[in-house]
């Protein structure tokens, strides 16, 4: 009898926890096969690495094809369920909450590289010519962050963002950036910004509109739980994909002993960084505030963490991350508010890591940095994060307007490209992390709040009354 017994709950352990230890697999094997087929034969041609990436790229394509209806329907529908002055309340625990863990994240940073100096002594590699992302200015880039959270057409932020460009003088030469042209450009890729800001303006119109805007918040309710259910279809490809995705990107690297000669500092700087950050300063603030230690709920989210790391992308895991957490019992009308801004705003391991980057090539050139440079590189570094998109390798966009912080050309943000991809990976599962844990603080800390709505929708007339009496008495 107790064989039976221990074998059975042996097997729902095993049926509830498949695709975890699949997807976990997937990662260990694309790794361990990356490395054999490496060693089989130095040199892989681009168009053998895109045959074996193929499977891995179709899987992260179907879940990119979620994130626009998934992003919309759920916070308009999460905010539509709620009252102006709970979606309200909801937000401003989650923004706080975002706001200090980035703050968090670039000090940290900053006291490790400063305390390590990785780029002390070093050889500053070749910087390839040509490899200039574009002339911008700091500005620039904090301004075009504004201008994409109003797009003038929604239609165009499904697949294009606004961005400014500076064009140099004809017949001109060291000109200042000030002085050039100032153009713009819409480039390819969702203005994830602008349509969060749309669909939370649109969920607060909803809830204001009562009972006749009841039909739109239906159907919004019902377009999430379809994509939803398309979700967890296409999350059990997610093994083939991630052994895919993570062994071509083990035979893209060029040279195991640049990366680790040249490098190798740098990454062990980064990496002890993003582990004291998700499993020191995350878990100090998770306990302080909820009284309770989040390990148990990080051994949940193994299929999410190990997608977020085959995948570099925290929009792509974002529909797998909403559906973890409600397995896990957390509030709906949370989740789906909280985890699009999340993943949108909330870049702590790309924070973390910028700060580092840009401190690590200023010592690589023997650029002394004052009081003041470290502040300025914080406060970019932050804003640089918020900027990032929710894609791999996202970080080394911004990264350009943390270097022309310290006064660095964006051209040295290839010094550590051999090495970003493999540290994109890691910052992105701890971005992912943060994200989940996040909405798990918030949504303990609006338990009480959320009880009290449910109990005023599903209240009738005479009740109600009832409710708003006791509501006045408490006020008094």
């Amino acid at each position: 009898m107790s064989n039976t017994s221990s074998n059975s709950k042996c097997m729902q352990f095993f049926r509830r926890n498949l695709l975890t230890m699949l997807t976990i697999v997937g990662v260990f094997g694309g790794t361990i096969v990356g490395l054999l087929l490496k060693m089989g034969s130095e040199h892989w041609s681009e168009r053998e690495v895109m045959y074996l990436q193929y499977p891995g790229d179709l899987f992260l394509r179907m879940l990119k094809c979620l994130i626009v209806p998934l992003l919309v329907s759920s916070i308009t529908s999460a905010i539509g369920a709620l009252d102006l002055s709970m979606s309200g309340k909801i937000a401003t625990r989650a923004i706080i909450y975002y706001f200090t863990t980035t703050i968090c994240a670039v000090i940290l940073g900053i006291i490790l590289v400063c305390s390590i100096r990785p780029g002390s002594g070093g050889m500053v590699k070749e910087v390839e010519k040509g490899a200039v992302t574009r002339h911008v200015l700091t500005s620039d880039t904090l301004l075009d962050l504004v201008r994409n959270l109003f797009p003038p057409n929604l239609v165009q932020a499904t697949i294009f963002q606004y961005r400014t460009i500076l064009v140099p003088p004809l017949n001109a030469t060291n000109v200042p950036l000030q002085q050039y042209k100032i153009t713009s450009e819409f480039t390819q890729g969702t203005n994830v910004l602008g349509l969060v800001m749309f669909s939370v303006v649109l969920g607060v119109t909803i809830g204001k509109m009562r009972d006749s805007g009841r039909p739109l918040q239906e159907f919004f309710t019902a377009l999430s739980e379809a994509m939803m259910i398309i979700t967890s279809w296409v999350i059990w490809i997610s093994p083939i994909g991630v052994f895919f995705l993570v062994m071509s990107k083990i035979l893209e690297i060029e040279s195991f002993g640049d990366m680790i000669g040249q490098l190798g500092f740098y990454f062990l700087t980064v990496m002890l960084g993003l582990f004291l950050h998700g499993f020191g300063t995350i878990a100090v603030l998770f306990f302080l505030t909820t009284k309770r230690l989040p390990f148990g709920y990080i051994a949940k989210m193994g299929q999410v963490l190990a997608t977020a790391f085959g995948t570099g992308s925290s929009s792509a895991t974002m529909p797998i991350t909403i559906g973890c957490l409600d397995d896990m019992g957390i509030d709906p009308r949370v989740t789906r508010f909280v985890i699009p801004v999340g993943a949108t705003i909330n870049m702590d391991g790309t924070a973390l890591y910028e700060a580092v980057a840009a401190l690590f090539i200023a010592q690589l050139r023997g650029i002394s940095l004052t009081f003041g440079h470290i502040v300025a590189v914080s406060v970019t570094a932050t804003a640089a994060s918020i900027g990032a998109a929710g894609i791999p390798q996202a970080g080394l966009v911004t990264m350009v307007m943390v270097l022309d912080t310290v006064g660095l050309p964006a051209e040295d943000v290839t010094i550590i490209i051999a090495v970003d991809w493999l540290l994109d990976r890691f910052r992105t599962t701890i971005n992912v992390m943060c994200d989940a844990l996040g909405t798990i603080l918030v949504n303990h800390l609006s338990r009480k709040d959320l009880k009290h709505e449910l109990d005023r929708v599903d209240a009738e007339p005479h009740e109600l009354q009832e409710l708003g009496a006791g509501d006045t008495q408490i006020k008094e």
